[in-house]
């Protein structure tokens, strides 16, 4: 089987025949064979099951012929391993009956033994490499994204509780941030030894932070991240939503390839970044919803200044929205392979 490596060429800033597509949150509540599935199984148990969960992984890669396939997952996976129950209630997120409030509840927190304790995750990957003829991206939720689930025990749009134990009590932040940056260097870094080809590191909800905050509570361990990860020589993405204002300090970082949502463009990025660097975004998922005129306008925009980049992986600025139609995904798919190979 020929590898399809344009994805893995873009990242490192190589010449490509056309720019490469995948999108975030591919499998899932969009595609009527996921919904069959999930009829049977919660999305823990889908993760859970290799067999399983190496079908929903490839399901876009064969329907939409997206060039990357993401390993099906949810980044609270390893949060249990390291001693912190949770539940993924349906519609609304992670829940934590326990979260944390102060520092003896991070102490208990332990390191994770990612084959021991998660093998089914490697399994899968081992499960997607024999299948795949596109490369396979591994991931894990970022610390602060991480730390705030743990604090606020549930999805939050404030996170008033996270700020307040960032502020309050910089020992006990920076215990959970060294520990949850030393829980990511080992569960990304075996996913690459499983066979992962690039890693992402989602920071979903780091965009509640002003830059100050970022540079003071934040960048030292995603610096240390992916310093420790640039020895596995793979793509390491790094994204947030309505991270605009923290993008100078994402390059930083020493991430490779950059995540950039649809409330900043491209060319804008380009200007305060400069021209050396790859990105990846950031159609708003919302535009699938629109005539298929409009689609096509916006994302010619996105590529033409995808082009004028080192490199450039076209992606959506968030997950794809369940209402959207696979059919509008496979046509956009096929839009961006001919429109950029011009």
């Amino acid at each position: 089987m020929t590898m399809n490596d344009l994805f893995l060429k873009a990242c490192r800033g190589e010449p490509v025949d056309h720019t490469p597509v995948w999108y975030m949150r591919q499998a899932g509540r969009f595609q009527q064979e996921y919904r069959k599935i999930r009829e049977k199984y919660s999305l823990l148990e889908i993760c859970e099951r290799p067999n399983v969960c190496t079908e929903v992984t490839i399901l876009p890669v064969n329907n939409l012929g997206v060039d990357a396939a993401i390993l099906f997952s949810d980044i609270m996976v390893p949060i249990g391993a390291m001693g912190m129950p949770f539940d993924l209630k349906r519609d609304v997120g992670p829940i934590i009956e326990s979260p944390i409030r102060n520092m003896s509840d991070v102490s208990r927190l332990h390191a994770i033994s990612p084959q021991e304790d998660l093998p089914y995750v490697f399994e899968t990957i081992a499960l997607l490499r024999e299948k795949l003829h596109v490369p396979l991206i591994g991931f894990s939720g970022a610390p602060f994204t991480l730390a705030s689930y743990m604090i606020e025990g549930k999805p939050s749009r404030q996170y008033l509780k996270t700020k307040q134990l960032m502020y309050s009590s910089p020992e006990t932040w920076s215990l959970l941030m060294d520990k949850l940056g030393d829980m990511i260097i080992t569960y990304l870094t075996a996913q690459v030894m499983a066979g992962a080809q690039a890693v992402q590191v989602f920071d979903s909800w780091v965009g509640s932070l002003s830059s100050q905050d970022y540079a003071i509570y934040v960048l030292p361990v995603m610096k240390r991240i992916f310093t420790a990860l640039k020895t596995l020589n793979v793509p390491l993405i790094y994204f947030g939503v309505g991270t605009g204002g923290l993008l100078p300090l994402f390059k930083e970082t020493g991430a490779t390839v950059i995540g950039v949502d649809w409330r900043v463009e491209l060319s804008q990025v380009k200007e305060f970044l400069g021209p050396d660097v790859v990105l990846q975004g950031n159609l708003d998922p919302a535009v699938l919803l629109a005539p298929w005129d409009e689609i096509k306008m916006r994302v010619s925009r996105i590529i033409d200044q995808g082009k004028k980049l080192k490199g450039h992986v076209f992606n959506l600025g968030h997950g794809v929205f369940p209402e959207v139609s696979e059919d509008v995904l496979k046509r956009l798919t096929e839009f961006v392979h001919t429109y950029s190979d011009r």
